[in-house]
């Protein structure tokens, strides 16, 4: 037995809250699209995309903690650390989205609010097939297709961003353009920080693959 194989058990901890960490991103993204599509009952579902921020947080402790008491890891402490700490922050985006909506009082959502929407779900899924692939590395084009595709929704957020802001700056209303401006803008983040996962994936594939 190799010294990689007598370390398998520590290489499998990170994998696998790799993938439970992607999964609460997944469920933070589809309940984001829920809320948009049903804005009823906000209270209870910003409470429960809150659950979820905090799932996020004990998810990038665990790991925080597994680095920390691994002396060889399957990647380097850097990427795992990097990996961690961008998915963290989609979830915080989309948390702090749902914040928003709920202490600005936003009474209904828009079509630029739904778009964002399924744009971080469509991401988050990417992104998912992604994580997993990292496991073995049989498939690096498939990964790497994963990341061009995040890379491409992430530039289709760009511009939903832009018509939204054109559409919102012809109101006359300045308390209402200024929510809505925060609120679009921070959805738009959240693919952004979906595009920072997708650069640390390639990074990973390129280092070891």
């Amino acid at each position: 037995m190799d010294l990689r194989q007598w370390l398998i058990p520590q290489d499998k901890e990170f994998f696998d809250l790799f993938e439970e960490m992607v999964g609460t991103v997944v469920e933070a993204a589809n309940a984001l699209v829920e809320l948009m599509n049903d804005y009823t009952d906000l209270g209870a579902k910003s409470q429960h995309m809150k659950e979820l921020e905090h799932e996020g947080d004990r998810i990038t402790h665990a790991i925080y903690e597994g680095l920390n008491r691994t002396f060889i890891t399957p990647l380097e402490p850097e990427e795992i650390s990097r990996l961690a700490t961008a998915m963290d922050d989609v979830i915080d985006c989309i948390e702090g989205t749902v914040q928003q909506l709920h202490n600005y009082g936003i009474p209904a959502t828009d079509s630029p609010m739904r778009q964002f929407s399924k744009l971080i779900q469509l991401s988050a899924t990417e992104m998912q097939t992604a994580v997993k692939g990292i496991r073995s590395m049989k498939d690096v084009q498939s990964i790497e297709a994963r990341c061009i595709e995040l890379n491409r929704l992430e530039n289709v957020a760009d511009e939903v961003l832009g018509h939204a802001l054109t559409e919102l700056f012809r109101g006359s209303d300045p308390l209402t353009i200024i929510k809505l401006k925060d609120v679009y803008e921070n959805l738009e983040q959240a693919t952004d920080r979906c595009e920072d996962v997708a650069n640390v994936l390639s990074d990973i594939v390129i280092r070891h693959s």
